[in-house]
């Protein structure tokens, strides 16, 4: 049996994930695997490196700074989260990432994104929590028409949501078959086609399969929802998601909204904690 952690995103709602992973750390809830995508990417490696309130903590802390989130940042970056400083200036220097507690970590930490070339997605085995893996959690959490295309490794990358919100099917794919999801939607939740798509087109002209993909996002989002219902209610998978929907912005920098989000996230692991031991055996 090999026991899998697997992270929705959906930006500022991933401070519900935050809480739902901190409860686990504190409870020695350990797995074979992870996989995140986007939110759940950037806030979940966290969890392997066994840093306790980082990701809560640094974004209460920096979540108005112009430099992490901002229209200024988009204007003069190209990118509305700031790739300098939420890659590079806040985990080396703000609030330090742990990449020796990452690399000594056991469990496999994968990450996906979406390649703007083919409109497929496509998962990285991190290693060391250093420059690749950065650039690989960047392309994750870079939202189209507000971020530039990440390249790495040979890919030209953009949100993994775009393509794959819930990457349970890979992770089956790697092995896992006693796998907990952690959602930031309430069961129930299905995604419209996005208003914005009129302008999308215009945007998206020079992507034509990112353009392609988020035309259909909805019908994809929509599709692993029903089919997580089902697996969930098999038995197969054990899945944990918000009561209701948690009704923060996705760029919220305001510490009380980010405070209250995370709470929702322990208070919901800290009532399914004897269900999450009992189903990892």
């Amino acid at each position: 049996m090999k026991k899998g952690l697997i992270m929705e995103g959906g930006a500022m709602r991933g401070m519900f994930t935050c809480g739902v992973l901190d409860v686990m750390m504190e409870n020695d809830v350990r797995f074979d695997g992870a996989a995140g995508i986007s939110a759940g990417a950037v806030f979940g490696c966290n969890f392997k490196s066994g840093q306790i309130g980082r990701a809560l903590r640094y974004n209460k802390q920096y979540g108005r700074d112009p430099r992490y989130c901002s229209i200024w940042s988009l204007l003069t970056t190209g990118d509305l989260y700031g790739a300098d400083f939420c890659y590079r200036e806040l985990p080396d220097v703000l609030d330090p990432f742990d990449r020796v507690a990452f690399q000594e970590n056991p469990l496999e930490f994968y990450i996906g994104a979406a390649d703007i070339d083919t409109a497929e997605p496509v998962y990285h085995l991190c290693t060391d929590g250093g420059k690749t893996d950065m650039d690989w959690m960047r392309a994750s959490a870079s939202l189209p028409m507000v971020s530039r295309p990440v390249e790495v490794d040979g890919y030209r990358l953009l949100d993994g949501g775009i393509v794959d919100p819930v990457p349970y099917r890979f992770m089956e794919k790697q092995g896992y078959d006693r796998n907990v999801l952690i959602l930031t939607q309430p069961r129930g939740y299905r995604k419209k086609k996005a208003a914005m798509i009129p302008l999308m087109r215009i945007v998206l002209r020079k992507l034509p399969k990112v353009l392609e993909a988020m035309e259909v996002r909805h019908s994809c989002y929509n599709r692993q929802m029903d089919e997580i219902d089902e697996i969930e209610d098999s038995g197969r998978s054990l899945v944990i998601r918000p009561p209701a929907a948690l009704g923060i912005r996705r760029t919220e920098g305001d510490p009380q909204e980010l405070e209250r989000v995370y709470q929702i996230g322990r208070r919901e692991a800290e009532k399914r904690l004897s269900e999450i031991l009992a189903f990892l055996g």
